[in-house]
């Protein structure tokens, strides 16, 4: 006897032995089959989805869950756009009665609407004797006050209170990480939203580190969480490059650096596991930080910057490819790109690992050049395309016009044959795949603005972006990414099918519900 049938529907099942069905079996948390194989089964439950389309789950394969269910409790400065508005705001949050020694943390900055950044000396009028931390809504920057800047080494860079990259996480590293209950609440809260946007899976893009990780012991959060019983949907997190470390080991073990107790990409369940290992290389282009081989336009100089010397970022790479581990190496910036795509090769040349699924994260400018070396390593981007719907008038215009065609593709990945996953690195920006979907068809802002118009991609592509790519991406193609007999019921239930509105209706499609495990996850909540 099935748990669950689900008929009269629209199945959209990304299984190409039968792309559509009417009817789909589940039990005990698995798909059984579609149709005549199913339909005159007995079921403890039939659910007439009258005429509704059928998807599996969303996957998000690059969030930060932690830092968007934080953030959500966080006093914000956003959408503020004068540094009068946002010093009141600082100044309230720094009234707030809090425990000897507090922080006072604050969300949502982002200078592009002021024209310039923030100083300590200005944080310092309403700092009211406390430390003041703005975070920028890229996660690579920040502005302090000067009672941070009296506290940090001798020699940490900064412009007037900014701090960007290694230098902003030398300030975080500061303070006493989060409580694990902490973490744990916010992750669950995050993880529920992204129920709501029809996302049953994603990948937590680097914890335990220290430009976005929040404790060197993050992953007990996430096993708080499983344990209770309140971990709402399936959770992949990726390992912070700099939680590697140097061990002592037999020659033929091959591999120079490890994480404690030699774990690395896939141990765990089908709940929680351990991915790729994260790589930063780079910083972000809202801050303007990412690495590009030609200048931002406006400016006669900047490049952006490494995370690090190239050369230890490009051994880190290699090291960690040595240990086994699945890469994702964070490259916005072109230059940054080359320097993950040189490292890679020289990777595989050491160790062949024809699937390895290493991961470029964001690959938010990427030549024509650079394609084919895309394609020959074998590596995915990871792109988020919401991005260039909220952003994508600022970054065609920093990008000029001879860049703007490289932002974020999708045709030109998919044409080369490259695997090309969606995803929305929220809290950035906004988390909804059937949004960012609407955008790779498109390509247009918000504002209506065009970004590279020949990048556009079929709804379908879009659609395997965020299923069977995303899957692949994350090891999970043998449980997920489609509609199969064997594969987990994560499924979500749109309100019209994606294929027959018009492009523009595709963001504002209704979330009917959102299976996982066979059961909606959203009433279970």
């Amino acid at each position: 006897m099935l748990c669950t049938r689900l008929t009269n529907a629209r199945i959209l099942t990304m299984d190409p032995r039968h792309p559509v069905a009417h009817d789909l079996g589940i039990w005990r948390g698995r798909v059984v089959g579609v149709d005549e194989a199913v339909t005159s089964l007995p079921a403890r439950e039939v659910v007439d989805l009258d005429g509704a389309t059928v998807l599996p789950g969303f996957i998000d394969s690059h969030v930060h869950l932690a830092w968007a269910g934080l953030k959500a409790g966080t006093p914000s400065v956003a959408p503020c756009e004068r540094v009068e508005d946002i010093l009141a705001v600082i100044d309230a949050a720094a009234r707030r009665p809090a425990p000897s020694g507090a922080w006072v943390d604050v969300a949502g900055y982002d200078q592009r609407a002021l024209g310039r950044h923030l100083t300590a000396a200005e944080l310092d009028r309403v700092s009211h004797g406390r430390k003041i931390l703005l975070m920028h809504d890229s996660g690579h920057a920040c502005v302090v006050n000067t009672a941070v800047l009296d506290l940090l080494p001798d020699g940490t860079p900064h412009e007037d209170g900014f701090l960007a990259e290694s230098a902003m996480t030398t300030a975080r590293r500061l303070r006493l990480p989060y409580s694990q209950e902490e973490l744990a609440d916010a992750i669950e809260l995050a993880a529920r939203g992204c129920l709501d946007e029809g996302i049953t899976a994603c990948a937590e893009a680097g914890i335990g580190g220290g430009l976005l990780g929040h404790s060197p012991v993050e992953l007990g959060a996430y096993q708080l969480l499983r344990d209770s019983g309140r971990l709402p949907l399936r959770i992949q997190v990726m390992a912070s490059g700099d939680t590697l470390r140097p061990r002592a080991t037999h020659a033929d073990d091959g591999f120079p650096r490890a994480l404690d107790l030699g774990l690395r990409t896939g141990f765990g369940d089908d709940w929680l596991s351990l991915g790729a290992l994260k790589i930063y290389t780079d910083g972000g282009m809202m801050a303007r930080t990412a690495a590009l081989t030609s200048p931002y336009e406006g400016t006669t100089d900047n490049v952006g910057r490494f995370q690090d010397d190239p050369g230890l970022l490009a051994d880190l790479i290699v090291d960690g490819h040595l240990a086994g581990w699945q890469l994702a190496v964070h490259a916005i910036g072109d230059r940054a790109a080359d320097l993950a795509l040189d490292a890679l090769e020289r990777a595989q040349k050491l160790r062949p690992r024809p699937d390895a699924r290493h991961r470029i994260e964001h690959a938010g400018l990427i030549r024509p050049d650079q394609l084919p070396r895309f394609a020959e390593l074998g590596v995915s981007a990871v792109v988020q395309p919401s991005f260039l719907r909220y952003f994508g008038d600022d970054y065609a215009t920093v990008m000029g016009e001879g860049r703007a065609g490289w932002l974020y593709r999708g045709r030109g990945f998919l044409d080369h044959g490259i695997s090309l996953v969606g995803s929305s690195d929220r809290p950035v920006t906004d988390g909804s795949p059937l949004r960012a979907i609407q955008f790779m068809v498109e390509r247009a802002s918000v504002s209506g603005r065009l970004v590279g118009p020949d990048e556009a991609v079929t709804v379908d592509e879009a659609l395997r972006a965020y299923t069977v790519a995303g899957a692949h991406a994350c090891r999970w193609e043998g449980s997920a990414g489609a509609l199969a007999p064997g594969l987990r019921a994560d499924l979500v239930v749109l309100g019209d099918d994606p294929h027959r509105v018009d492009p523009s209706r595709i963001g504002d499609i209704e979330i009917v519900g959102t299976f996982v495990d066979g059961r909606d996850a959203r009433l279970a909540g």
